[in-house]
């Protein structure tokens, strides 16, 4: 994929105090001993998210979604809309393929519509299919999938976070700001310069369009104009919740809390990065939120020895009983 110059950036004339932050979190899905889900947990957990003032999302990364089945896909879509009851919720529309393969917008027109009847909205998860196409290409299939939606979220993802991912080039990117039903996009890249372009971009283009951060590693870009859909969140949607009211009212403890959940971020996305996932059953479990702290059977694990540090890392943020 082609890539944009970027253009000078001044961070500090980009910093925007005060400003509401809209905080959307992916939601773990825990599991028993059994390797079964713990729908009691992902339910508390779902509860927590919303209690916190955040938006949850379902059937991200963070909830296995390139690993669970259909019936546990469409499950936590039932749940999620039986419990929120009206309330906003994103889910990721994702299709499983291979490298070569052709776009498959029949299969996402369909996982759109699941999310849809059940009251969500769509993140348009990337493919093999979607990203090898050339920039035209990809363009044209989005403005397809926006046929069946009033509105979805595009995302773009490093790869190393996923084979199928990619990062757009501006132009590309500003295409997607061009098709009215693209209300946003999560931005993965975990660098901060092709953020900021998007920032600078989205303020000159379309300034209604969101910017989701996705970067675990730099989630202050929510001082620079960035909303965030981040797995981070899951560990601690309360404290995530606070720091952005600290930022809303000035309150100068934003930042050694922000640096409190920014070295959390850094220890549990180390590579490999789906390893964070079982990081979070084991933060969670430190809470006294979960039973168990195992992680889907095909997902990378940590080693037990992780568990003191997070211990630590739990009692200096004062969620952690010592």
């Amino acid at each position: 994929m082609s890539t944009s110059t970027s253009t000078f950036v001044d961070p500090v004339a980009m910093i925007k105090p005060r400003r509401k932050i809209t905080g959307y979190s992916a939601i773990l899905l825990p599991f028993l001993e059994s390797g079964e889900v713990d729908w009691e947990g992902f339910r508390s957990h779902l509860m927590r998210t919303i209690d916190a003032g955040l938006i949850p999302a379902v059937n991200m990364d963070t909830g296995y979604i390139n690993l669970i089945d259909e019936e546990t896909r469409l499950a936590v879509l039932k749940t999620t809309q039986e419990l929120l009851a009206g309330k906003p919720f994103v889910a990721g529309a994702f299709v499983k393929d291979q490298p070569g393969a052709r776009f498959d917008g029949d299969t996402y027109k369909h996982r759109m519509q699941e999310i849809q009847e059940h009251g969500g909205t769509s993140v348009i998860f990337q493919s093999f299919g979607l990203v090898e196409q050339d920039n035209a290409g990809i363009l044209d299939s989005y403005r397809d999938l926006a046929t069946v939606c009033d509105q979805f979220f595009g995302f773009e993802l490093t790869t190393e976070l996923a084979p199928f991912g990619a990062v757009y080039d501006l132009e590309t990117y500003g295409g997607l700001m061009e098709i009215p039903q693209c209300v946003g996009a999560k931005h993965s890249s975990f660098h901060r310069q092709p953020e900021w372009d998007r920032l600078l971009l989205r303020d000159k283009k379309r300034p209604d369009f969101t910017v989701f951060t996705g970067n675990d590693f730099a989630i202050d870009m929510v001082i620079y104009g960035s909303d965030y859909l981040l797995g981070l969140s899951t560990f601690a949607p309360d404290l995530f919740a606070k720091r952005d009211r600290m930022w809303e009212t000035g309150d100068p403890a934003f930042y050694e809390l922000n640096d409190q959940l920014q070295y959390l971020g850094y220890f549990t996305f180390r590579a490999p990065s789906a390893g964070y996932k079982h990081s979070a059953a084991q933060f969670h479990k430190l809470r006294g939120w979960l039973g168990c702290n195992d992680t889907h059977p095909q997902n990378a694990p940590r080693p037990d020895s992780d568990i003191e540090v997070l211990r630590e890392l739990g009692q200096r943020m004062g969620i952690v009983d010592r």
